[in-house]
Order: structure tokens, then C-alpha cells, then sequence
């Protein structure tokens, strides 16, 4: 029997991209996205900066895309570690407080807070990166909100004409602005406090 191996040049290439996503994220964590450059990155995972420029058009793009990955692994860590995604118990305002007490660790925490900042400043300038950054991080999020909103309006805890998306940025969107602006410290008691104020406006 033949065995599936898989070519050393495609171990080579997984290997190398992984090492420039860990020397983008690294980077942008300890000097900031301004002073990250294509060179820095090629000199930290130990490539040419023309492979680089092979796989990515752009820094902003190696960062996305190191970014998604950071996630994608976090999550199957969580996975396997037992957590199952959106929480489901039947009492929305708990289920909402868990996630977004999540969120506020997460934006927190310098692993995600560094790139998640460049990411959204350079989405600002960079339309293709903006769009790239709401499908590939935000979207995916926002979409598991919506899906327990509308599971919340069919056992009518929330009211039947509200509008799951707007619900959504009602939760989301301050924590984004005191996260973003910096207007004051982002902790768990305002994900709560938020989560109250938005749970007692959808009530029938």
C-alpha cells in the first residue's frame, strides 16, 4: 500500500507560514502596527521577504490572516477544552452575560487586543481589509448572536417585532466604543450592566 505523504516543500511552506503569522502577531504586540514592517516580519520568522510578498500583498493581509488562524486555534482549544459554542440554557440574559464577559477577557487581553486594533484601523484605509475583517472575525460572531435572539423571540422571551440584527449591535456596539475610544475602563459588570438594559428593552 501507497502511503499518503505529504510533500516535504508543502511542510516547509506550513511551517513557514506559521512562523510569519507568530512574528506578525508578535510584532504589532510589542511595537505596534505602525512600526511593523514586511522586513521585520521575514527577519523574525527567519524567510525571505519576497516569500511574503508570494503569499500576501500587504502586511495588513499577513495580519488578518495570522489573526483568523490565532482564532480558528482558540476556538478548537475551547472545543476541546468542552466549551460547545453559544451557550443555550434558556435564560438569555445569562447566556448573553457569558459571552460577552468572554469578549471583554478576550479584548483585554494583549494576544488579541494589539491586533485586533491594528486590524480595525487599517480597515479604515484599506477597504478590501475592512471588508476581509467583518466576513472572516466579525460576521462569523455577530451571525451566533442573531441565531440566539431569534431562538429567544421563538419561545417569546424577546419581543416578535424586534430586529435581531440591531439587538445585536445594542450589545456589541458599546463595548466596541469604550473598547475602541478607551472613554472609560472596559470590564464585566458593564457587559452585564449592558446586557440588562438591552435584555429589559426586548422583553414582550
Amino acid at each position: 500500500m501507497v502511503e499518503n505523504r505529504v510533500p516535504d516543500s508543502s511542510r516547509r511552506s506550513e511551517r513557514s507560514r506559521r512562523a510569519i503569522h507568530d512574528a506578525a502577531l508578535g510584532l504589532v504586540a510589542e511595537v505596534g502596527y505602525p512600526r511593523t514592517t514586511i522586513e521585520a516580519i521575514a527577519a523574525r520568522a527567519g524567510v525571505g521577504k519576497q516569500t511574503i510578498y508570494r503569499w500576501w500583498p500587504s502586511k495588513a493581509a499577513v495580519l488578518l490572516e495570522a489573526f483568523v488562524a490565532l482564532g480558528e486555534r482558540t476556538a478548537a482549544q475551547s472545543s476541546a477544552d468542552g466549551a460547545q459554542g453559544f451557550p443555550v440554557t434558556g435564560d438569555l440574559a445569562a447566556d448573553l452575560k457569558t459571552v460577552l464577559r468572554a469578549t471583554v477577557d478576550e479584548l483585554n487581553d494583549p494576544a488579541f487586543e494589539a491586533p485586533t486594533r491594528a486590524l480595525a484601523a487599517a480597515g479604515i484605509v484599506d477597504p478590501q481589509v475592512g471588508a476581509e475583517f467583518v466576513q472572516k472575525l466579525l460576521d462569523p460572531g455577530l451571525q451566533l448572536y442573531i441565531a440566539r435572539l431569534r431562538a429567544a423571540q421563538q419561545a417569546g422571551q424577546v419581543r416578535a417585532d424586534a430586529d435581531p440584527r440591531i439587538a445585536v449591535e445594542l450589545l456589541v456596539g458599546p463595548l466596541t466604543h469604550r473598547w475602541l475610544l478607551r472613554t472609560l475602563p472596559l470590564t464585566r459588570e458593564y457587559a452585564d450592566a449592558v446586557v440588562d438594559h438591552v435584555v429589559r428593552g426586548l422583553a414582550p
